[in-house]
């Protein structure tokens, strides 16, 4: 555990955590003894005479302000324990490069070459714009920054996105599901969102609810506290909701347009499998190459990188980021990230499942991206621009959009 914390760059103090471990278990041992004795005198003093009951009175007394001491700091003691524990990372997959942020992370591959365009290519927000497919300045005056209004073809650009992502998920078994984006606290503690992420997140303190960052959220809340029978197994889910965030940590990155917003739509790729290394390893290739084939049918290129121990987050065993061209950032930014997190979150959530043999096991939990609108909009629309200001849509999107071969 001392490696997964330093490696992931964990504010933890191992040395505490396990003092408060031992504090707990010493706590526990007295309260045991100091019960059983209570136990004991419990049943001297429905024999005893009354010279010996006065005795025992007094021992009694002593014993109950002992235990209502013990209680008092085994409570207090819990409670610091829990929130420690809430702090513990996984341990991530032994050939993750060890590192400290995304700077660190190592490229596995490169598919596609950007366009080199035979004209000045606009970015996404003048192409939107020219066409008038969106309204950025309006929607700021309703909502503040990184606001956006999406208008005409644009909107149905943006469904038809969604809709041949979610047909090709069908397609390949996962069921559909559209879940609320507001949630209660404990579906975050569940899925390792909360301690640590609660700045990031939209509160609503009057209803004691949660704007959800992604419908991860939801999905391990759905299953959270239950025991699922080995044939159930896997459980796959085609994710449909809005999602939404703060995006406090990045003030300065990506400002402009549709690639960082407060608000968009997304559908997620979601898997509860058995707790086998390998089932979760062959699981995480199988999200991968949905999103990998997403990007390619989309003709838009991309990278692939394996994410550092610093960069995976705190419960993560396994991390690959997929980042898509931008022409007008001459840069990959982040489309896509496959986790894999073993039974750190089934931990957290209760999410257990019954064996063949009837050993209870908590599950394995995985997600990536499969679309996530508006900033895949985005991409498309400037690697797929005319020199028009028209956009070419992929053969995959025409069917969606009657048959269209461009906007």
């Amino acid at each position: 555990m001392r490696w997964a914390v330093d490696v992931k760059d964990v504010d933890l103090d191992v040395d505490v955590l396990l003092q408060v471990d031992a504090d707990l278990r010493g706590l526990k041992r007295d309260s045991e003894m100091a019960q059983a004795e209570r136990k004991q005198m419990s049943k001297a003093f429905a024999r005893a005479d009354e010279s010996a009951k006065a005795e025992l009175r007094g021992r009694l007394e002593a014993n109950a302000a002992e235990l209502a001491s013990l209680h008092e700091r085994l409570t207090e003691r819990q409670a610091t324990f829990d929130e420690l524990m809430l702090l513990t990372p996984g341990i991530p997959w032994d050939q993750a490069p060890v590192g400290h942020s995304e700077g660190d992370n190592l490229l596995v591959k490169a598919v596609g070459e950007p366009r080199a365009f035979d004209f000045e290519p606009l970015d996404h927000v003048s192409l939107l714009e020219a066409r008038g497919w969106a309204d950025f300045v309006r929607a700021r005056k309703v909502s503040g920054e990184r606001a956006y209004a999406l208008k005409g073809d644009a909107v149905l650009l943006e469904r038809a996105l969604l809709s041949y992502a979610l047909d090709l998920m069908v397609e390949r078994g996962f069921a559909p599901i559209s879940v609320s984006a507001l949630v209660r606290e404990p579906a975050l503690i569940g899925t390792g969102m909360f301690p640590k992420g609660r700045e990031e997140t939209y509160a609503l303190p009057q209803d004691d609810l949660f704007l959800a960052g992604t419908s991860e959220v939801a999905l391990v809340g759905l299953h959270a506290d239950e025991i699922l029978d080995r044939a159930q197994l896997p459980v796959r889910y085609a994710g449909v909701s809005p999602c939404f965030r703060r995006e406090i940590g990045s003030a300065s990155r990506d400002v402009r347009g549709l690639i960082r917003v407060h608000q968009f739509q997304k559908i997620e790729q979601f898997v509860l499998c058995e707790a086998s290394n390998e089932e979760s390893a062959r699981w995480h290739q199988i999200l991968m190459d949905t999103a990998e084939q997403i990007l390619q049918e989309l003709e838009l290129p991309y990278q692939v990188v394996e994410c550092c121990t610093g960069d995976m987050g705190l419960g993560k065993f396994r991390m690959n980021d997929i980042n898509t061209w931008f022409p007008s950032l001459q840069a990959f930014r982040e489309t896509h990230s496959c986790s894999t997190l073993h039974d750190w979150q089934a931990r957290r959530a209760g999410l257990r499942y019954r064996d063949s043999d009837g050993t209870i096991k908590h599950v394995h939990t995985l997600n990536n991206t499969a679309i996530a609108t508006p900033r895949l909009l985005a991409a498309l629309v400037e690697n797929h621009q005319t020199t028009d200001a028209r956009v070419r849509l992929p053969r995959v999107l025409q069917p969606y959009l009657r048959s269209r071969e461009e906007l």
